[in-house]
């Protein structure tokens, strides 16, 4: 078998291929060396701006030349890694040996032994991995999730004034309105994506053992902690770990697996609450020609993107949780775990990102069907017990609650007819009266 959509073992590859295509950029291990190709060649720049003694003579000039070795990155070029990392068995190095040939093509063969000077392979992928996830959630995530918070927004808009019979442990409960109820999914994801961007993107990047200890003993009149600040804020935009052993701390990076746990969270809350919405007619789904609910029902016409986000959603949190759970934990100075799952953040990001692609296509299939809503509200008048009580309790009526409490827990269905009895059948005001009778399911909506 050769490996395609229909061969691969994972559905992100496979059935959500096309859907998923663009998480390719960030999350492939083409992408992956491609980052690790833009940290060396940045920290060659970086070497030569410092400037090293033995690169002063290093041509400005060359630098945007250099730049084009990731920028302009290929397939073929990536084969050639690979190529090389069958003699290696070492994935960085080979990236490495890879840079080195292309400087001999750039005739610049004196200067290539000051790549991945004095560096070790965490220096890279701790950098390289920060840097691809931050660019994920800015250029691609987080515009996606502000799509979908804008859906919700216009639903918000759009139900504004749809008088709803609410639900409490499943019974009925003081009414509320259907925009409200989207808002408070808009609010929560809101709140989340202000946190998630308190979160630094925190790389490690200092030798071996977190120490600098190459650099220092061959240039020890180097100040390397303020290059090493420098280098990782100004050249990749994070922020330096430090001090650190081998490898980051990965205490941020769980932080921020954490906080799109927590998002995905809420849209798992979102997604059961609209199939519930589904579920009992208040809203219908557009009908898409040629489409098939049921292979048995022809009537059939399922909630299956909100079905579908549910499960990638909590696939994704699966993941999360894991690499929230394991990476802050290394033996010793480092051992190879870390590396080993991390290379699968991908995964709980596609999942994520498959999620959201079901929902923004599952929300431009709902109609709003007014009539069973208003239906729930007609059903159950008992629910306006609650402001009769509060308005007696107000005017000293002696008892309230009980008084309302025994009209309503008879297991019997209160209409209309039989508050407005029980209200003639209180001794108050007239004005009083006609001011109960006023309040209805369809009104008694709060603020």
């Amino acid at each position: 078998m050769q490996l395609n959509s229909l061969t691969a073992i994972s559905p992100i590859d496979g059935r959500y291929f096309e859907t998923a295509k663009p998480l390719a950029h960030y999350f492939s291990e083409f992408a992956l060396m491609r980052y690790r190709i833009l940290v060396e060649v940045e920290y060659f720049i970086s070497l030569c701006e410092l400037p090293l003694e033995q690169l002063k003579s290093f041509p400005n000039d060359k630098f945007g030349v250099l730049r084009k070795i990731y920028q302009g990155f290929s397939e073929a070029d990536a084969q050639q890694i690979k190529e090389i990392e069958k003699t290696t068995n070492h994935d960085v190095k080979a990236v490495e040996y890879f840079i080195k040939k292309e400087f001999d093509k750039l005739e610049l063969s004196s200067f290539k032994e000051f790549i991945h000077f004095g560096l070790t392979s965490q220096d890279i992928n701790n950098t390289a991995t920060p840097l691809l996830l931050k660019e994920f959630l800015e250029k691609e995530f987080l515009p996606e999730l502000h799509k979908l918070v804008s859906l919700l927004d216009s639903q918000v808009d759009q139900w504004k004034d749809i008088a709803m019979l609410a639900r409490t442990h499943g019974q009925p409960a003081s009414p509320t309105r259907l925009g409200k109820e989207i808002a408070v999914f808009s609010e929560r994801i809101k709140r989340q994506i202000d946190l998630l961007k308190t979160i630094p993107n925190s790389a490690k990047f200092g030798g071996a053992t977190g120490n600098f200890n190459a650099h220092h003993v061959a240039y020890p009149e180097i100040d390397w902690l303020n290059f090493g600040n420098n280098f990782v804020k100004k050249y990749l935009g994070l922020d330096r770990s430090h001090p650190t052993t081998q490898i980051e701390h990965y205490d941020n990076l769980a932080a921020v697996l954490d906080n799109l746990k927590r998002i995905n969270t809420i849209l798992v809350d979102y997604s059961r609450d609209v199939w519930h919405y589904v579920s009992v007619n208040y809203f219908k789904q557009k009908i898409k020609a040629g489409e098939i609910g049921s292979s048995a029902m022809p009537h059939k016409v399922n909630p299956i993107d909100f079905e579908n986000a549910e499960g990638n959603l909590g696939l994704a949190n699966a993941l999360f949780e894991h690499l929230s759970a394991k990476l802050p934990i290394s033996r010793l100075q480092r051992d190879l775990t870390d590396s080993t799952v991390l290379r699968n953040v991908g995964m709980p990001m596609a999942h994520t990102w498959v999620a959201l692609k079901s929902l923004q296509k599952g929300i431009s299939k709902l109609e709003l069907n007014q009539a069973a809503l208003d239906h729930d509200l007609e059903e159950n008048w008992a629910v306006v017990a609650e402001a009769i009580q509060t308005i007696l309790r107000k005017e000293g009526y002696p008892n309230p609650y009980e008084a309302l409490k025994e009209l309503t827990r008879k297991n019997e269905k209160i209409t209309q007819q039989a508050i407005h009895h029980f209200i003639e059948g209180l001794e108050i005001k007239k004005e009083l009266k006609e001011q109960l009778k006023k309040i209805s399911p369809y009104n008694y909506v709060g603020i």
